[in-house]
Order: C-alpha cells, then structure tokens, then sequence
C-alpha cells in the first residue's frame, strides 16, 4: 500500500510541470482569440512558447506578433529534419521594453517541402532578416519570397547545392575560376 502511495505522490508532482509544458502559453492564447491560426508545439527548455504557421499566413502572423510588441528579431535559421523530411525556418522573437526584468520571447516555425521551399521574407517586418535570411538561402536552399537581395552570402555564387541540408553530397574539389 505505501507503495502505492508514492506512486501517486509522484504522478501529482509530475503533472503541474508537465501541463505547464503543453499548455499554451499567453502569446499563443492571444493570437488565438484574435483568429491567426498556428498550432502550439509546445515550449523549448527555457521556456519559449513554440508556434508553428503555415507559409501563407506567416506575414499577417509576425505582423501581428509585431503589433503586439515583439520588435526584435533575435534570430532567424533553418535547419534540415532529415533525408526525405521537410526544412523548417523559425524565428526568434523578443519583447523589448525598458520595465521588464527578463523579455517575453517566442519562436515561430515554418515547415517546408524540400522540392519547393519557399516562404514570405519577414524583412519588411524586421530589418535584421536581411543577412540571416540569405544564410538560410545559401545554406539550405530556403527561398524568401520577397526579400531585397536574395544571393548566396557565404558560397561562392556559381556553388551548386545546398551544403547544410542532410542529404547534401559533397563534391571531390571546387575550382576556383577567375581568383587572380
């Protein structure tokens, strides 16, 4: 019997934390009842409410995260799910403001086919997309609808492929043409 006792402690003491995790948080309850659909993947080890959207929506979606005052891009990357799966560009957002002791921080991903990964650019938005957004395109192949100057930044302009993605095959040398 007592056994079972501490069984049951355990579950009670498990069950806050975990309903805390899948819970959606403010920023997610928000967008919710102001009708912008995503879905609630959770919170990552900090904390950070994580929310997934669909291309299409992306631009009202950060527009009015914007609004609601997340005006700092932090951070946007890509990344591979594996061979066959989809790429993913997420944003990290923050709330900056002079009265808070830490900023309220979210991340919004966006999953993509491989065949045609294409997303709306949120430079118009935030400034700071612009270099982070064509790292993503060299690297991963992520095409950012609408962004300014959308050229490889860190491979040579002639590179063939998408050197970060997982099924990306290496080529035996890169001749250097034209380097004197």
């Amino acid at each position: 019997m007592a056994e079972e006792e501490v069984k049951s402690t355990e579950a009670r003491a498990i069950a806050p934390t975990e309903t805390a995790l899948t819970e959606p948080g403010s920023v997610s309850k928000w967008l919710a009842e102001n009708g912008f659909e995503h879905e609630f993947l959770g919170r990552d080890s900090a904390g950070v409410e994580l929310l997934k959207v669909v291309p299409d929506v992306l631009i009202p979606f950060a527009t009015a995260l914007y609004a609601y005052g997340f005006n700092y891009l932090q951070c946007q990357g890509a990344y591979d799910a594996g061979p066959g799966q989809e790429l993913v560009s997420f944003y990290h957002l923050i709330k900056v403001s002079d009265n808070a002791e830490r900023p309220e921080e979210v991340r919004i991903k966006v999953f993509l086919p491989r065949e045609n990964p294409v997303v709306p650019s949120v430079y118009w938005i935030w400034k700071t997309a612009d270099w982070q957004e064509r790292e993503s395109y060299d690297m991963y192949g992520i095409v950012y609808k609408g962004h300014p100057n959308l050229k490889r930044i860190l491979m040579p302009e002639d590179w063939v492929g998408w050197p970060l993605r997982k099924d990306y095959v290496s080529p035996d040398f890169y001749e250097l043409q034209d380097a004197y």
